[in-house]
């Protein structure tokens, strides 16, 4: 079975940094365009950054400047550097990812099960 798992999430103050971790395990051959999105209480889930099969990456203007996201082929896993951290980062962050499964040419699309983010005095 396929599945994405985040870690990191973590109470931070203001100013701090985290480092949000997505991997990919299960029966597959390699991970393809993936991104982190948050959904704050209240409010819809929304990309934060995404990050292309040849590496090129797109932020939302919020977070420019402060997040990176990178990504390890060998570990199909995929990162969120965030640093200078606001109260407003605050959300339960989500990793998608396009996942190759190792015994078709299938390309399918998976959420993780999303990790916290406070960012808090």
């Amino acid at each position: 079975q396929v599945q994405l798992v985040e870690s990191g999430g973590d109470l931070v103050q203001p100013g701090g940094s985290l480092r949000l971790s997505c991997a990919a395990s299960g029966s597959i051959s390699g991970i393809g365009a993936a991104g982190w999105y948050r959904q704050a209480p209240g409010a819809e889930r929304d990309v934060v950054a995404i990050i292309r099969r040849d590496g090129s990456t797109n932020y939302i203007d919020s977070v420019k400047g402060r997040f990176t996201i990178s990504r390890d082929n060998a570990k199909n896993t995929v990162y969120l550097q965030m640093n200078r951290l606001k109260v407003a980062d605050t959300a339960v962050y989500y990793c998608n990812a396009e996942v190759a499964l190792s015994d078709s040419a299938t390309w399918l699309d998976y959420w993780g099960q999303g990790t916290q983010v406070t960012v808090s005095s």
